[in-house]
């Protein structure tokens, strides 16, 4: 729970809770790291994530980030040294804050494929989830060179919405060159409920933002029993 002021203290559990510094934030980034038992280590390009404040879930996430290419060296180096600590084998993927004072901080980490390594599968000549299993089964890892700038949006639940999922507009985006549509087969919709993941491929950064923001308006979660 965000506790911006005096307010907001009625988002937090009942019972005792756990308050952080509030980090003055410039981006958030993240880097999916891969490792194998001889010690052999991969990353995948800096990814930037814009954040759905009410649902609390990554709205968009762009590839490559936006970021000084010194930033983007000292994100990775960063990845490298968290999964070499924690002796990992297969992926971890290390969320980062970058602070308006120029500091990166490790602000999560998960040892698995993640939302933020989603857009490998169509954006990179490996994806996220054959890189894991060559990690873990000890076989030498995939370039993780990017082919394309990407853009992936979570596909969540409308608000409002409750009941048996319906598509709106599901044929029409699938018809735009460079859309990738992965459906997670959950039956029941609920408001921001993540029920799938789209990769919006372009020819430039830009060109894949303006896509994502389109399939974003064309796209709907519903249910027409609500």
């Amino acid at each position: 729970a965000l506790i911006k002021d005096e307010s907001s203290l009625s988002k937090l559990l009942p019972g005792a809770s756990l308050i952080e510094e509030l980090v003055a934030i410039e981006k958030e980034l993240s880097v999916v790291a891969a490792r194998n038992e001889q010690g052999e280590i991969a990353t995948f390009p800096l990814v930037e994530m814009e954040f759905n404040e009410e649902a609390n879930l990554v709205e968009f996430l762009l590839c490559p980030a936006r970021v000084e290419a010194e930033v983007e060296t000292e994100a990775d180096q960063l990845a490298r040294k968290v999964i070499e600590a924690f002796d990992i084998c297969g992926l971890l993927a290390v969320e980062l804050l970058w602070t308006k004072s120029g500091d990166i901080l490790v602000n999560e980490v998960a040892p698995r494929p993640h939302n933020s390594g989603h857009h490998t599968i169509e954006s990179c000549l490996t994806s996220q989830f054959q890189q894991h299993l060559r990690g873990v089964l000890n076989l030498p890892l995939g370039s993780t060179k990017a082919t394309s700038p990407a853009v992936m949006l979570n596909l969540l639940g409308e608000p409002g919405h409750t009941g048996p999922v319906h598509y709106q507009g599901f044929e029409d985006c699938l018809a735009l060159e460079g859309v990738y549509i992965h459906l997670y087969g959950k039956a029941i919709t609920k408001p921001f409920r993540k029920m799938g993941h789209i990769t919006v491929l372009g020819e430039s950064t830009e060109e894949a933002i303006a896509k994502a923001i389109k399939v974003k308006g064309m796209l709907k979660v519903i249910s027409l029993s609500s």
